[in-house]
């Protein structure tokens, strides 16, 4: 019974953290440092760092499924507590790169912000697979927020047999969040502005 009132406890906690961090990372989103006067250069060297992270979070992840699978609860525990840490910094250099640069464009070869017949004729249907994946890595960015808190309570609370069904549906969508966000940044990092 106590194991319930754990999971009941953050439930509410749970629902507000992901209905409040999507909501304020898509208005921080659209503030420009700049547009207050702050006097701030881009945040340049942010974007190779956080693409890392993602993917260290990727492999921090597969690491974690081998440990439990292995039957080393402690080092999974550990593992998945680092990847959430890593999904935090990650989320706070992405939100500080954006509030300092302007959005880049896909396919803008010359870095003037403008997307042109040329060079999108240039760049052809790649930029369609570009915003497959993007659009797909924001929503299941969003999605994975509730699944991740849902887990890790659950093991908290020591219901494990919620816990790996649960796991079973994280697991691949958190994973492909984070591999997806290295494949973004390779896609796009051509086009950034320097």
């Amino acid at each position: 019974m106590e194991d319930n009132n754990l999971e009941k406890k953050y439930s509410k906690l749970i629902i507000a953290v992901s209905i409040v961090i999507p909501v304020v990372v898509a208005i921080l989103f659209g503030v420009k440092l700049k547009d207050f006067g702050f006097n701030v250069e881009p945040l340049s060297v942010l974007p190779p760092i956080y693409a890392t992270i993602n993917g260290v979070t990727a492999i921090v992840l597969v690491w974690a499924v081998l440990a439990i699978k292995n039957g080393n609860q402690k080092l999974h525990e550990r593992l998945m507590t680092l990847a959430i840490a890593l999904s935090v910094a990650f989320l706070v250099m992405y939100v500080a790169y954006h509030m300092t640069a302007d959005s880049t464009k896909f396919g803008d070869l010359n870095h003037d912000g403008v997307l042109d017949l040329a060079e999108s004729a240039k760049v052809g249907s790649i930029r369609y697979l570009y915003f497959i994946i993007l659009i797909t890595h924001i929503l299941l960015s969003i999605a994975i927020i509730p699944l991740v808190l849902i887990t890790y309570v659950r093991a908290l609370a020591q219901r494990f047999d919620r816990h790996r069904k649960i796991a079973k549906i994280t697991f691949p969508i958190w994973l492909y969040v984070a591999v997806t966000g290295v494949i973004v940044f390779l896609m796009i990092s051509p086009y950034y502005a320097n």
